[in-house]
């Protein structure tokens, strides 16, 4: 059973957006919706490490590097000024996309198995980055014109 690959992909992938939220709002505290809304969504997503817990108990997880290539390539030094704020949200959103989709194809292998506990993990906290998916795409979208246009 490959479960165990994707159990770990996205442990070590929500470890890894957890980190990412944390560098990003610390390098942009200036902005504080930014400071404080990554630190929230960092919580999060240690929350659904935490949630995924009883299922690594119980399939096991294989160890891949992919998340931690996805953060050190995208978040490895967060950037400064409003376009490394941009660039910033853009990698987070990349990272947070890669997650949304693990849950998506463990949530598929949780219906195969007919998993109810397996489900409701997934169920919540695939909400959960649902939320940070469009947090990150609102706050792209209010950086853009301000990093692109106005900054010079």
């Amino acid at each position: 059973m490959h479960l165990a690959t994707y159990v770990g992909l996205q442990h070590a992938a929500e470890r890894s957006l957890a980190e990412g939220f944390r560098r990003v709002g610390t390098a942009h505290a200036a902005e504080p919706d930014v400071f404080h809304l990554c630190h929230l969504l960092a919580q999060r997503s240690d929350a659904h490490v935490e949630a995924l817990g009883p299922v690594v108990e119980r399939y096991h997880e294989h160890r891949e590097p992919e998340p931690e290539r996805l953060l050190a390539a995208g978040l490895g030094e967060a950037r400064s000024g409003p376009v490394g704020l941009l660039r910033d949200l853009q990698d987070l959103h990349a990272l947070a996309s890669f997650v949304d989709m693990t849950w998506t194809v463990i949530q598929q292998a949780g219906q195969g198995l007919r998993d109810r506990e397996l489900l409701d993990v997934v169920s919540t906290c695939a909400a959960d980055t649902s939320r940070q998916l469009l947090w990150l795409r609102t706050r792209i979208k209010q950086a853009a014109p301000q990093a692109l246009i106005a900054a010079r």
